[in-house]
């Protein structure tokens, strides 16, 4: 008899456990109260990558005097970027929707609760009421995915205080925008503004921004920021985002005020379990998170989390991987040669510009540790193909074992970072050494000979 396996959320983590599971035997049911896809990935983390990518454009228009051409003043079209925006949505969610249906999975839309550890109730929504159902599972799946984090200090509105949700399809460009948060989505936010035009007023809390990353690779980023005109409110906490008039006001904890036309709210995002009734089923949780072992499992066996509900990192990578790990241990995979989960060799990006990547073990995480490294970097000036492209910003950090050569993390700051940092991850991954990479016949001329001379 087949396995009856049943995943609440159809975000990268629940969508890629059920094809997976799916293809290895598993009858497996999905229910997605939002949207097949995933509503962050869907309906955040896509339109931000896809207006980023516009703003990119428009900022690249203005530097091409440096590459023999005549500057021009682009000017964004709300209506098309709109299209694309949902155009690119819509896509995706065909394609996943196509593969689940490809597999036989049973798609449910409606939410979810867990009744006891072996059934989970299904309510659907129809225009003559709605229905439930109980399912009887061998294995659940939660992933459940988060939403922004809103504090009691905050209301917004969807029009001028706003969380980052709100800001796609956009509906009219800001003249002015203050962004409370310098995280990764924060300082993603306050690229993609600054590129349409608007003047952007960053609140950070601590000394730097992105405070959980390497200082000198935040330092590019703040350098850059500054040139563009962002203005810094460093060591400042707001503690209360109000609108007046047409205009907000966002106050900090140091007595400091801004005024702008609109605000973000990017200070990070809670876990979608509160409906779920976890604890029916005796799952632990950890303020909202799934408590999980190595193989996704909660303290219950075969119930799982996977995703932003399982309190590790936050990107859809990772969700995604999590979701095949856990549709081989409910098939049993594990019981053969099984690779699992790394989280310390997780390669991240953050999509401002330039372009931020890492993977692996920090210097700073090194040091604070009294490891002993080596660490070599290069800087994209002295690449020539970082010349031709008319951007020599940043620069490739490589960290490896001085005793043995292993390749331990790196960080690069630069044009096609996100790309480029796949060498340092699968070299990461695999225990790969500098040498290998430096005796790797890359092209001329390319960002990635960058890598090569970092290893050297």
């Amino acid at each position: 008899m087949a396995t009856k396996f049943v995943i609440i959320g159809g975000g990268p983590a629940g969508n890629t456990a059920a094809t997976h599971a799916a293809r290895l035997g598993a009858e497996v049911t999905m229910i997605e109260r939002d949207v097949v896809g995933g509503a962050a990935h869907l309906w955040d983390c896509i339109p931000s990558k896809t207006m980023i990518a516009t703003g990119g454009a428009m900022s690249f228009t203005r530097r091409i005097g440096g590459m023999g051409l005549e500057k021009q003043d682009v000017e964004v079209d709300i209506e098309a970027l709109t299209e694309r925006i949902e155009d690119i949505k819509g896509r995706l969610h065909r394609n996943i929707t196509r593969l689940l249906e490809s597999q036989s999975v049973r798609m449910i839309a409606g939410t979810a609760r867990l009744l006891d550890p072996h059934r989970v109730e299904v309510t659907t929504s129809a225009p003559d009421g709605s229905s439930t159902e109980v399912l009887d599972a061998d294995a659940i799946l939660i992933a459940t995915g988060s939403r922004p984090r809103i504090p009691d200090w905050c209301h917004p509105d969807g029009d001028r205080i706003l969380t980052t949700r709100d800001c796609y399809p956009p509906t009219q460009f800001p003249s002015s925008m203050t962004v409370v948060g310098s995280g990764v989505t924060g300082v993603e936010f306050v690229h993609m503004f600054s590129s349409f035009g608007a003047a952007v007023t960053l609140v950070v809390s601590r000394q730097q921004v992105l405070p959980n990353k390497d200082p000198e690779v935040a330092s590019v980023l703040e350098d850059d920021f500054l040139k563009r005109g962002v203005r810094l409110l460093k060591g400042a906490r707001a503690t209360s985002i109000e609108r007046v008039g047409d205009e907000v006001v966002v106050s900090c904890d140091d007595g400091r005020v801004v005024r702008s036309s609109h605000a973000v709210l990017a200070i990070g995002s809670v876990p979608n379990t509160d409906d779920l009734d976890l604890e029916a089923a005796g799952v632990q949780t950890d303020g909202g998170y799934v408590t999980i072992n190595r193989h996704c499992q909660s303290n219950v066996g075969h119930i799982y989390a996977a995703g932003d509900v399982s309190g590790k990192l936050p990107l859809s990578s990772v969700a995604a991987m999590q979701g095949r790990k856990v549709a081989e241990h409910v098939m049993g995979l594990q019981k053969v040669a099984h690779r699992h989960l790394d989280y310390d060799k997780a390669a991240s990006a953050i999509f401002t510009e330039p372009e931020i990547a890492d993977v692996g073990l920090a210097e700073t995480e090194a040091f604070a540790e009294g490891r002993k490294i080596r660490v070599t970097k290069v800087p994209f000036s002295a690449t020539p193909k970082a010349l031709i492209n008319n951007d020599s910003r940043g620069f490739v950090k490589i960290v490896s074992d001085p005793a043995t050569g292993v390749v331990l993390g790196g960080s690069i700051v630069g044009r096609h970072a996100a790309e480029l940092i796949s060498v340092i991850a699968l070299a990461v991954t695999a225990h790969l050494k500098v040498s290998d990479i430096v005796e790797s016949l890359l092209v001329h001329p390319a960002l990635s000979e960058a890598l090569a001379e970092a290893a050297e």
